[in-house]
Formats: C-alpha cells, sequence, structure tokens
C-alpha cells in the first residue's frame, strides 16, 4: 500500500516491531521470483550434510522482510534505499517465527535522508540478522505561485 509519509514527520529512534513466521511458501515464491537454488534452500539432502542440519530459509529474504517492516510500519513508501548492509548472524530455518525490530538511528534533513538500522531475532532469541542502510527522500515540490 502506498503510505507517502513526509520526512519531516520522522526522528531519531521512532521503531517499529513486527512478527512474522518463515513459510515454505514465503521460501518457494522468493526462489522461484529470483532464481536463488541454492541447495541448502530447496534440498533437504544435501542441507541435511551442513553445519545447519536441514534447509534454511534465503537470508536475504529475511533482510528483505526489514525493509517491509520499514516501509509498512515505520518509514513510508516514499523514501528510496541507496544503501543497504545486512548481517546475517543466525541461521533462519522455515517455521521459524522472526521479530524484525527496525529504528531510525540518523536523520539528515541536509541530505533529506535517513539511517535506519534493524534486528531480528527468532523465537529462542537468537539474533539471526542485523541491518544498517540508508534511505533517501525527494524534495518537496514547490508550492504553485500566486497568480
Amino acid at each position: 500500500m502506498y503510505d507517502p509519509k513526509p520526512f519531516d514527520s520522522l526522528a531519531v529512534g521512532d521503531r517499529a516491531v513486527v512478527s512474522k513466521t518463515v513459510t515454505e511458501a514465503d521460501g518457494a515464491l522468493y526462489i522461484a521470483a529470483t532464481g536463488d537454488f541454492g541447495p541448502v534452500h530447496v534440498d533437504e539432502g544435501y542441507a541435511a550434510g551442513t553445519r545447519f542440519g536441514r534447509r534454511l530459509a534465503p537470508g536475504i529474504m529475511v533482510a528483505g522482510l526489514c525493509t517491509s517492516v520499514l516501509t509498512a510500519e515505520l518509514a513510508g513508501t516514499i523514501g528510496v534505499s541507496v544503501e543497504d548492509r545486512f548481517w546475517f548472524t543466525g541461521p533462519v530455518f522455515y517455521g521459524d517465527t522472526i521479530t524484525i525490530e527496525v529504528w531510525i538511528a540518523e536523520r539528515h534533513p541536509e541530505t533529506r535522508s535517513l539511517v535506519w538500522e534493524a534486528s531480528a531475532r527468532n523465537e529462542a532469541g537468537l539474533e539471526v540478522l542485523k541491518a544498517r542502510a540508508t534511505l533517501k527522500y525527494p524534495r518537496p515540490k514547490p508550492a504553485p505561485a500566486a497568480a
């Protein structure tokens, strides 16, 4: 949904928290859309032989959940991502419920940009992902000249 939240309405410390269970269907849709057929995501036999012992949900898909929380719950949809950094700090398995917390860490009015950070934890409290990224907002359109 389009949410034109203005830059001036956002402040350092604003935050949002959302939980989501990562399903097999989520993974299948992501994998089909991106072609990310890494065997650790799709091959149970292969994944059983890894240090994880079973299939993992694609990490970048989980990172995408952070950006979804950002736009849907916190910063709106008009900012454009100009830099994203993600650290995959633990495994996410299909069926895990992930709690994602996103917050505004920095606000730069001179460049109309925000730096946001995120942490995602599984139901056991293990951090599975950290993020730090920058959103840039368009300048407001000038008001029409008076006639």
